[in-house]
């Protein structure tokens, strides 16, 4: 019952497969690209057996025309009577053929078709959906720019390659055996000389094999690189142009546009003269072919008609042992963007959610035990022997110079980060044994710079909400003093803010953010300098937001600005990764130590030459 329920959901056109499987897969079983694209054509060997029956049926008349050539010619050549008779028979038959090729095409071309967009789509989707599962450090380490060029360019090849397999190696194959065959039938001798072909074309496949992965390799890694340059150029565009850098800009990618260029060039001339040794050699042998097979007439070895099946028969076999000569080098660049695109898709950098305990509801009360902190490839730890004990409804800010370890703990909190040493408990359970994803419903993540995306202001604030109703949107934006600058929108909250909302001033930027947190109502909320990049007046309206938003919740704050966290219950200062004080902020000030220093620091006028000389 279950089988036949898949086969069914398998025939839906909104089917779309995960490959993650097969890729880990062929990486176990050392096949690399060629076992993924095997694996890939096996899942729907079904299809590929039925696309086939109806190509041979479809492109019959491709074999039999030169038969009914040559025994018009024979039949012409050898007199005797009724010979219009049987030359309008075999006229009858080809129309026949003919005709039926228009529906069977048409019947070929939707299953095949349709097996190759839906791999084309698995590929894709699954490549999402690693990138989803993928840790927030590998995030940071692979360029965008990069994950973009697999996401494109690999996948458009690797479905080039597909097709390339399907619409042109098996009929390749198929037109081989085919011809073969009937040659065979007709004369051994013949068939014999035939394979001749495949050893010539074979020699030449391994004669430019290392070359053509070379090639295929540094063009891949080339347009990478200018993938990733282009979106960094694209991000900076605003910094280059207010300081006049254009020229340096459009310099430095002239230099990675002619590398490509000139690998793209190395990559070109390997393929055509690739391809032009591969058509002299053929047609050379196919005259070898014209003259044997006259011979083989003038001795009497067979009819002069059936010249035209043996050369007809030859040029289709040496003309597909050609096509799939030439489509290797498709073939190499499709198994190098194999081998891109299972970079990121055997990744072992993910957040594994398996066997972990989920979570419907969270009280807030955040445990750090002995905890420490190290990046795999760090040197030293980034936070040391770190203990605090966050109870339901507390805020707890951490201040501290940059680099003392203040957005790590921020990160371990998240999930993003786990501890290597030590504890982080959740309502007394180790978060390292949660399912991170359905921890993290409870959470909600105000950051210092707005993350928002090409859409309304609706759209944004209920990212991920599904229906919000008109009244909890108007009460939430309330909240978030959105209502300040909303009647100045062009559409109210169905107003279009560009991308990353570039149309908003940073104060409005954050004030959706911190709406986008509210509607959430999350257990715990954290504001990673949730106002450092906002002059006073926004920062005093985003700060009315925030005061709105904390009631209730265990908070954690990142300060850039002392002031702004006057009313947390408690204060962590960080140093060098080591908690070095912790208390009220009146108890901390009234001990002159490391948050003294630190807010005396904050309220220095840096203009003010005479106060800085006389604190120093």
């Amino acid at each position: 019952m279950e089988n036949k329920r898949a086969e069914r959901l398998k025939e839906d056109d909104s089917y779309i497969p995960d490959y993650e499987g097969l890729f880990a897969e062929s990486e176990e079983e050392n096949g690399g690209g060629i076992r993924v694209l095997t694996k890939l054509l096996k899942g729907n060997k079904g299809k590929i057996m039925f696309s086939s029956l109806l190509y041979i049926i479809k492109a019959s008349p491709v074999w039999i025309i030169p038969v009914i050539t040559a025994a018009i010619i024979n039949t012409v050549t050898d007199g005797g009577s009724n010979i219009m008779a049987r030359v309008w028979t075999y006229m009858g038959i080809l129309t026949l053929l003919l005709a039926q090729n228009i529906p069977m095409h048409m019947l070929y071309a939707r299953y095949t078709d349709s097996m190759l967009r839906t791999i084309g789509a698995g590929l894709r989707n699954t490549l999402i959906k690693k990138l989803q599962h993928l840790s927030i450090s590998y995030h940071k380490e692979i360029e965008s720019g990069r994950v973009q060029s697999k996401f494109m360019r690999d996948i458009e090849a690797i479905e080039f390659l597909n097709f390339q397999f399907i619409k042109s190696v098996l009929p390749s194959f198929i037109g081989i055996l085919v011809s073969m065959g009937i040659t065979l039938y007709k004369s051994p001798s013949v068939a014999l000389f035939f394979l001749a072909v495949v050893p010539v074309n074979v020699i030449l496949v391994r004669l430019f094999n290392r070359r053509m992965k070379e090639t295929n390799h540094l063009f891949r890694k080339e347009s990478e690189d200018i993938s990733a340059k282009v979106a960094t150029m694209l991000e900076m565009i605003p910094v280059t142009k207010a300081h006049g850098l254009e020229s340096l800009e459009i310099q430095n990618l002239e230099e990675n546009i002619t590398r490509l260029k000139k690998s793209g060039l190395l990559l070109d001339r390997t393929n055509a003269y690739f391809g032009s040794i591969t058509w002299v050699i053929s047609h050379a042998l196919s005259g070898v072919c014209l003259v044997f097979t006259a011979w083989l007439a003038i001795r009497g070895y067979m009819d002069v008609g059936d010249i035209v099946i043996f050369q007809t028969y030859f040029t289709s076999i040496s003309n597909n042992v050609q096509s799939l000569v030439n489509i290797y080098p498709q073939l190499t660049k499709g198994l190098e963007s194999i081998k891109s695109v299972s970079e990121i898709v055997l990744s072992d950098k993910v957040e594994d959610d398996y066997g972990k305990q989920k979570i419907k509801n969270v009280k807030g009360k955040i445990e750090f035990r002995n905890v420490s902190f190290r990046y795999p490839d760090g040197d030293e730890d980034v936070v040391k022997n770190l203990s605090f004990t966050a109870n339901p409804g507390e805020c707890i800010a951490f201040v501290g110079s940059s680099g003392s370890g203040k957005s790590t703990v921020m990160n371990m909190i998240i999930g993003f980060l786990l501890s290597t040493e030590g504890q982080v408990l959740i309502d007394g359970k180790d978060i390292k044994e949660l399912s991170l994803s359905s921890y993290r419903h409870h959470i909600s993540v105000v950051p210092q710079s707005s993350i928002l995306f090409t859409g309304t202001v609706r759209e944004n604030i209920t990212y991920g909400m599904g229906e919000i109703s008109d009244g909890e949107l108007a009460r939430v934006t309330h909240l978030a003093n959105i209502d300040e600058f909303l009647p100045r929108l062009s559409n109210g909250v169905n107003t279009i803010i560009g991308e990353h909302g570039d149309k908003l001033s940073g104060g409005q930027k954050q004030r959706i953010s911190i709406a986008r947190a509210i509607i959430r109502n999350p257990e715990i909320l954290i504001l990673d300098e949730a106002t450092s990049a906002l002059d006073n007046y926004s920062e005093y309206l985003v700060q009315q937001a925030i005061n709105g938003l904390v009631k209730d919740r265990t908070t954690f704050v990142v300060a850039h600005r002392l002031s702004t966290i006057r009313n947390a219950d408690r204060i962590i200062v960080m140093e060098d990764g080591v908690a070095v004080e912790n208390g009220s902020f009146d108890e901390l000030m009234a001990k002159k130590g490391k948050f003294y220093q630190l807010k005396k620091l904050s309220e220095i006028n840096p203009w003010d030459k005479e106060g800085l000389s006389n604190r120093f």
